[in-house]
């Protein structure tokens, strides 16, 4: 099912699998942002990554003993969620365990997605409540595509990436979706940009682990029309595209795909978030388009 929001100056539509955003769209210039989900280079939109992001070892973790399995950014993408609009311009998706999910992750938990349009803001929100007895162990992240060209008759490399406060970027390496230690300078201009090109994500993505900046922004020296994406508080980041795709992934991530050393132990997992019974963990990111 689908549900749409509206405000003056922007809409966006979501599904219930996934409680995934579909499209955001300008009604000032009936731009959309979004990236079109086309199936031939990656057919999602914007997933939420939990209750791990990234993949494991082996797609094994161990707790309490016991072995479980889960693939590459866990399950919630792919389940159906309860949707619940508030208003015009809010709505709040919700999903709990279930008998299925419990057999690869052994955790009462309720994830809320929640989106509110703000003028020409996009909030999207992830609120993890424990609803066990025991703590409760997840990551959770966001993996955003933008479309890029924004305006017909640009090109992919017509557009940047502006970064508020890095000059460099210090990449770590991916191999069979495990992180490597070892790092890869990516050198920004005096102005903090990353001249967009599709060999950039050839081979992965760029995996950012001590990023200093808290917005990023898409532009063009061409084309008034981009946006910024405002994160605070996610130790980890993201950035890929599919090999010639038209778009980018900005990812804020609170938790990591396993190291190549891991020992698999979801308790040591890096960038693990460890909640107590009863309390209840938010954070948000947000994208302002013009």
């Amino acid at each position: 099912m689908i549900i749409s929001l509206e405000n003056p100056q922007i809409s966006a539509s979501f599904s219930t699998k996934g409680g995934e955003l579909q499209a955001l769209e300008s009604k000032q210039s009936n731009l959309k942002y979004l990236w079109n989900g086309d199936s031939n280079f990656w057919g999602k939109f914007s997933p939420v990554l939990f209750p791990i992001v990234g993949g494991l070892k082996e797609d094994t973790y161990f707790f309490d003993h016991q072995t479980y399995h889960l693939p590459r950014h866990g399950f919630a993408r792919d389940r159906a969620f309860e949707a619940h609009k508030i208003a015009d311009d809010e709505v709040l998706f919700l999903l709990k365990e279930d008998t299925e999910s419990l057999k690869v992750y052994p955790f009462n938990f309720q994830l809320g997605l929640r989106y509110q349009l703000i003028k020409n803001t996009l909030r999207c929100s992830y609120e993890v409540l424990n609803t066990g007895a025991k703590d409760l162990w997840f990551s959770i992240g966001g993996h955003p595509a933008f479309s890029v060209p924004l305006k017909p008759g640009l090109k992919y490399d017509d557009y940047y990436l502006e970064f508020n406060q890095d000059k460099q970027l210090n990449v770590h390496q991916v191999t069979n979706n495990l992180i490597e230690e070892a790092t890869a300078v990516i050198a920004l201009t005096t102005e903090g940009k990353l001249p967009l090109n599709h060999q950039l994500f050839y081979q992965d993505a760029l995996v950012l682990k001590d990023l200093k900046s808290n917005k990023i922004s898409l532009k063009s020296d061409k084309d008034s029309h981009g946006f910024d994406f405002h994160f605070e508080a996610f130790p980890f980041f993201g950035i890929w595209a599919a090999k010639d795709a038209d778009f980018v992934c900005l990812e804020p991530w609170c938790g990591i795909a396993d190291g190549v050393h891991h020992d698999q132990e979801l308790r040591n997992k890096e960038g693990i978030i460890n909640l107590a019974p009863g309390k209840e963990w938010s954070q948000y990111w947000e994208v302002t388009i013009y």
